[in-house]
């Protein structure tokens, strides 16, 4: 099993603290049937910054403690990158990591609670560029959550995916589980990640994601999944597939006057 997201590498933004931490994260993610992940410390999010170089070096020293404990994790660099003004300059000063050594597919995050007005533009800029951009974590974006065609017409245009494990479980609660079964079902998902960060409010529920998938949707999707993942750490192509909107059921309230 590969893990795209995750917050791993200790004291860099708001995953783990430490490297007692870390090491238990990474026994979780073995624990769930985790080989190779992928870390993706905060990137430009407006509170921390996590620069290309001392990912690199600080994933190196991480996967050298995991060898030294006998957890038998490996470990890839990344980020999660946060859209904003300055993400195509950090790219032209070679400040990015991608999921893949060809710098094709980007971890990309929105804020909480938005989508930016010049997100079309940003993702137009970042393709004519050869980056995919795959985001990460829609289903508890709340403007997203509310006007779901968001994200649907981004993939359309050729962004992909990725939902939280834990989301898909319930753990952030039944609206959030409910807008990742749609989004599944619709075919708006391409891959799972645990965006672990600290035990044990935001742990490693692959096994528990993958398990509930295959029960409501088939073994066939999660071999999806999981190759999906696989093609995007080895900078593979993606293979398409069909995807339909969700429809947001609004309220009805009747009322005298």
């Amino acid at each position: 099993m590969i893990d795209l997201h995750c917050h791993l590498l200790p004291g860099v933004d708001d995953g783990s603290a430490n490297l007692d931490n870390s090491l238990k994260l990474a026994t979780e993610a073995v624990n769930n049937g985790v080989e190779y992940a992928l870390l993706t410390p905060h990137h430009m999010n407006g509170v921390y910054i996590n620069h290309r170089v001392d990912v690199i070096r600080e994933t190196a020293e991480f996967q050298k403690q995991l060898r030294a404990h006998s957890i038998h994790l490996t470990v890839f660099p990344g980020q999660e990158v946060r859209i904003n003004g300055e993400l195509l300059r950090a790219l032209d000063q070679h400040d990015i990591l991608f999921a893949d050594e060809g710098d094709q597919y980007l971890m990309l995050e929105f804020p909480d609670d938005d989508v930016p007005a010049y997100t079309a533009d940003m993702i137009y800029q970042l393709q004519q560029r050869g980056v995919i951009p795959v985001i990460v974590h829609p289903e508890r974006n709340t403007k997203i959550m509310s006007h779901p065609d968001l994200i649907y017409d981004l993939l359309q245009k050729g962004c992909l995916s990725q939902i939280t494990a834990s989301s898909f479980v319930g753990t952030f609660g039944e609206k959030v589980e409910h807008f990742s079964q749609q989004l599944v079902k619709a075919g708006q998902c391409y891959i799972f990640a645990s965006d672990a960060h600290n035990l044990p409010g935001r742990k490693y529920e692959m096994k528990e994601a993958f398990d509930k998938l295959q029960v409501e949707f088939g073994r066939e999707l999660v071999e999806e999944f999981e190759d999906n993942a696989k093609a995007i750490i080895n900078g593979d192509a993606v293979v398409p597939h069909e995807i339909r909107q969700v429809k947001v059921m609004r309220k009805k309230f009747w009322g005298l006057f």
